[in-house]
């Protein structure tokens, strides 16, 4: 039996749509508990605490359609509800939908800043669907969209990152690999992307393969890890928690491959879903578990959010390149899958790249 805690998770998850609108607080007479965004007139405040009420239940699509009606009861003035309703239609996977409450945003948006920030939420929306569906059309409806966000807001840093990756999926390699350049020469505060960016810019094929989201992290033993750190290596993340009486059961498993694979091109990182750290800390030391371990905290953690965890035990199996080869969720064999990608891995060494410059405007393979 495994632990479900909401809808089917997203098979590709782009970080770049963590960021938050900055919306004024409007010049009317509130509630005193009412806060920046939030619906003003009593029956639309009454229909988004539902709609908060199904999002704490992990009742996503309820969740969804009611923090939208929400905002039509409050005339379109909703920015909250918006931003939660595409939120939650990206982390369910209705992408179509994410489009939709995108351009409700544009629509409703003054400013450049919540200008530039709906039109990349829009880009984003839709070179996901692209990425999901394989349509190009998508890919170039998201570079209008980053252009537009871009001329909002010419600081965007992120926006030609993902510039790079919708123009590296329509095969414009040249102009894919001076966005991802251009982004290395701007940002200085996303140390993951500039790790994947500047792999994107050593090898654009990459930016058109299905890459597991980049992250980073410090371990129980005090290691700094990054995925794209780990180039050249198999890695295989397993997404667990003390008191989930499945992933007990598959500890064994994961023991054994870890031994098995003991001083081969094979990282074994156990994430850890536990709210209680010191449970987590105690069970890792009386059960042997000697291979990287991280906790992240519950099913809403940072990491199991990127990789779109909704039940555990699940377990990904991430190539020497990066690339996401599968995802199993329970005890689903997978031995063989990792002794073939180990195999290929020690054969054929990852080059890791060096730093792109900020003054190269052209590929060179």
């Amino acid at each position: 039996m495994h632990y479900v805690f909401g809808p089917t998770p997203l098979r590709f998850l782009v970080l770049v749509l963590l960021l938050a609108s900055a919306q004024a607080c409007r010049a009317v007479d509130t509630p005193e508990t009412l806060k920046p965004g939030e619906p003003l007139t009593p029956k639309a405040r009454k229909t988004y605490s539902e709609a908060l009420e199904w999002q704490k239940q992990h009742r996503y699509e309820a969740a969804l359609d009611t923090f939208r009606r929400a905002n039509q009861q409050d005339e379109g003035r909703c920015t909250e509800c918006l931003r939660r309703a595409y939120e939650l239609a990206v982390k369910t996977g209705a992408y179509k939908e994410a489009e939709d409450v995108a351009r409700d945003m544009i629509a409703q948006v003054s400013g450049d800043e919540e200008k530039a920030i709906a039109h990349f939420r829009l880009a984003s929306a839709l070179q996901r669907e692209g990425m999901n569906n394989r349509k190009s059309k998508c890919f170039a409806d998201s570079c209008v969209e980053l252009k537009a966000a871009l001329d909002a807001k010419p600081a965007l840093a992120l926006a030609h990152y993902s510039l790079g990756v919708s123009l590296a999926h329509l095969n414009q390699d040249d102009e894919a690999h001076r966005e991802f350049t251009t982004f290395l020469s701007q940002d200085k505060s996303n140390p993951d992307l500039r790790e994947r960016a500047t792999r994107y810019a050593g090898n654009i094929e990459l930016a058109r393969a299905r890459m597991a989201p980049p992250f980073s992290l410090d371990t129980l033993d005090g290691q700094h890890v990054s995925l794209d750190g780990l180039a050249g290596k198999v890695v295989l993340i397993d997404f667990w928690a003390t008191w989930c009486g499945p992933c007990r059961e598959a500890l064994p498993h994961i023991q054994q491959i870890a031994k098995k694979f003991e001083g081969q091109p094979l990282v074994v990182l156990s994430i850890s879903l536990d709210r209680d750290d010191a449970k987590w800390r105690d069970f890792v030391a009386k059960n042997g578990m000697t291979w990287l371990q991280y906790r992240d905290g519950y099913f809403t953690g940072r990491i199991a959010t990127q990789f779109g965890v909704t039940a555990i035990p699940a377990t990904f199996t991430i190539d020497a390149d990066g690339v996401l080869e599968d995802q199993h969720v329970g005890e689903a064999s997978i031995e063989g899958k990792i002794k073939k990608l180990v195999a290929r891995a020690a054969e054929a060494p990852i080059r890791k790249p060096v730093e792109a410059s900020a003054e190269k405007t052209s590929f060179d393979p």
